[in-house]
């Protein structure tokens, strides 16, 4: 990993504790712990700490290799998707709970504590719908009608095509995102998270100025994985012959195809984060560059979480933490 600033010491190891960037804080999650440390109105830090249910007992089709990465994936989907609604709760002030609507105050008496698990599901399905739209009709569409109207393309071609336009939706995606105040100030949240971990592989003490010198790019990031799995989805996609002659079922294919894409992937970040040379720096450096959009340097209040909740995850023997 690069950065403008050099890294003060040597990496001492790899570690298994990952996290993400959630409203005004940070989750982190350890082998069996999990923590979210978030700065609420008040300026005071809220911590959460939880245990990750399986933990290192975790069932054998979590350990298989090609097959581990879908559930790691969809369990850290629901995760972050959990957290990110908590954190924003937080940041709701006395004032503003009282100020609801009379349509509001019908659904909080009608449907009370269910109204957020019903509101948690819709949102994921329209985000699943999104995403599928963007990220499988869009550039697969774009990819046809290049073949129809302007140049007859081979399968192969048609599949590089689509997975390049993947790519520059998701990279103009990110760029748009950057400019919004709190997405930006999110992305700090991420940087923080990022570098705090650094600090942690390098085994220095984890304060603000040493949490300060690292870099805020990282091999394990989830910003390299999602770009991993578009990259990969072109070569699985022509290796599977995926159809071209409709639209729909072709969506349909790269549906199914899609754990297998995860799988892989899954597999090459793992790479990626626990060995440092020629190799993983090439593999790493598509997703590390990315993370100049996701990521922007944090300032000392944001990296407080970030340790915070770090702290709350490192497991009691160090041996069992390396990657």
């Amino acid at each position: 990993m690069n950065n403008s600033k050099e890294e003060a010491s040597t990496e001492k190891f790899r570690s298994k504790i990952g996290g993400q960037a959630v409203i005004e804080g940070v989750m982190m999650r350890g082998i069996d712990k999990a923590a979210m440390a978030c700065r609420l109105p008040s300026g005071e830090i809220d911590l959460e700490q939880w245990d990750i249910k399986g933990g290192k007992n975790a069932p054998f089709y979590k350990k298989i290799p090609f097959v581990r990465g879908v559930f790691v994936f969809i369990s850290s989907m629901i995760d972050g998707y959990k957290c990110l609604s908590r954190s924003a709760d937080k940041q709701m002030t006395d004032d503003e709970d009282e100020e609801q609507t009379k349509f509001e105050k019908w659904l909080d008496d009608k449907i009370g504590d269910k109204l957020m698990p019903v509101i948690t599901t819709v949102s994921i399905i329209l985000g699943l719908a999104l995403a599928i739209a963007l990220f499988m009709l869009l550039p697969s569409g774009i990819s046809k009608l290049i073949d129809k109207f302007i140049v007859e393309l081979p399968s192969v071609a048609k599949n590089i095509i689509e997975g390049v336009l993947k790519i520059a939706i998701f990279v103009g995606y990110t760029s748009l995102t950057a400019l919004m105040k709190d997405i930006r100030r999110t992305y700090e949240y991420h940087g923080a998270e990022h570098k705090t971990i650094t600090c942690y592989e390098h085994g220095e003490e984890l304060t603000v100025e040493n949490v300060k010198k690292h870099c805020r790019f990282h091999p394990r990031c989830g910003t390299s994985f999602i770009f991993l799995v578009l990259f990969i989805s072109i070569f699985v996609n022509t290796v599977f012959q995926v159809s071209w002659g409709n639209l729909l079922v072709r969506t349909l294919l790269k549906l199914a195809l899609l754990p297998i894409v995860m799988g892989i992937s899954y597999e090459v970040i793992r790479l990626a984060g626990r060995y440092n040379n020629i190799a993983t720096r090439i593999i790493s450096a598509p997703g590390l560059w990315i993370q100049r959009i996701t990521t922007r340097e944090p300032d000392g209040s944001e990296i407080e979480c970030a340790i915070k909740a770090l702290q709350s995850c490192i497991p009691d023997d160090p041996e069992e933490d390396r990657l």
